[in-house]
């Protein structure tokens, strides 16, 4: 059954729904489809630039909210361990401080039944993120994107200067985070070349798995935005293990089990 919207009167609820995962992962491209179905986007977008030609579609303020939280407390979307994902690695304080600045950007999204939001560092907060959107009369909603881990590798070595193995620890790091802090909400996996190929399909199994209405489509712009080159690195071989351990294989290959709704034990990831 699907979700009921907020009605014109305001009753319900309405869905902010998060686009997680790895950067370069289809984030933005899955972000882009999903407005273009009827989900609304905040304000203030950051721009497109040659890394992303079509743009990233995330929030400005959210992107220094974020940053500065994480700044603030010794880490960046670039960090590697997982420091801050320790249970007292936030003090109360600090804690009610930043859901406090959370709710605040929140109350300036625009009012619509579905809301979506993408930024990768909020994989990194997202425990803040989901309860802040709840006490601001949200329903939490997630979409997790998956790609391959090579092709990602691939992508970010193309944007910036980064080893393989950084790059890897980055993938392991964002995909676990997404698929363990998502275990409580509704979510649904979506593979980035299965977006390309069949987005109709892909759109489908969102909505279905989440309740929400993306009917409102606009076919030919979505068309004419997955266009055939967007996704530039390509790679169906199998996955590189750069740390000596079977992490890699295991990780993506429970989250294409995953994007294919076909069963899967979240324990492989523990």
């Amino acid at each position: 059954l699907e979700a009921e919207f907020m009605s014109p009167d305001g009753q319900g609820r309405p869905v902010l729904l998060f686009i997680m995962g790895m950067a370069r992962s289809g984030t933005s491209a899955i972000t882009r489809v999903i407005s273009l179905c009827g989900g609304v986007l905040p304000a203030a977008l950051a721009g497109a630039n040659p890394a992303n030609p079509r743009g990233y579609w995330e929030p400005r303020k959210a992107i220094i909210l974020n940053e500065r939280i994480l700044h603030r407390n010794g880490s960046s979307r670039f960090d590697t361990t997982l420091r801050l994902q320790e249970p007292d690695a936030f003090g109360a304080v600090e804690k009610t401080a930043c859901i406090a600045d959370i709710q605040a950007y929140l109350a300036t999204l625009p009012p619509a039944p579905l809301v979506v939001i993408k930024d990768p560092r909020i994989n990194l907060l997202s425990d803040m993120w989901f309860e802040a959107a709840r006490k601001s009369g949200f329903d939490v909603a997630t979409v997790i994107a998956v790609r391959h881990p090579t092709e990602v590798i691939a992508s970010v070595a193309a944007q910036a200067d980064a080893s393989p193995e950084f790059s890897s620890a980055l993938w392991l790091k964002f995909n676990l985070l997404a698929e363990a802090h998502t275990r409580d909400v509704p979510r649904v996996f979506v593979g980035y070349p299965n977006l390309l190929e069949d987005w109709r399909t892909e759109m489908k199994r969102i909505s279905v798995a989440l309740g929400v209405n993306l009917d409102a489509r606009d076919d030919m712009a979505i068309e004419a935005f997955l266009e055939t080159d967007l996704r530039r690195q390509k790679y169906c071989g199998p996955v590189t293990e750069p740390f000596g351990t079977d992490w890699m294989s295991v990780v993506y290959e429970t989250l294409c089990v995953a994007e294919s709704d076909g069963p899967w034990d979240s324990a492989e990831l523990d």
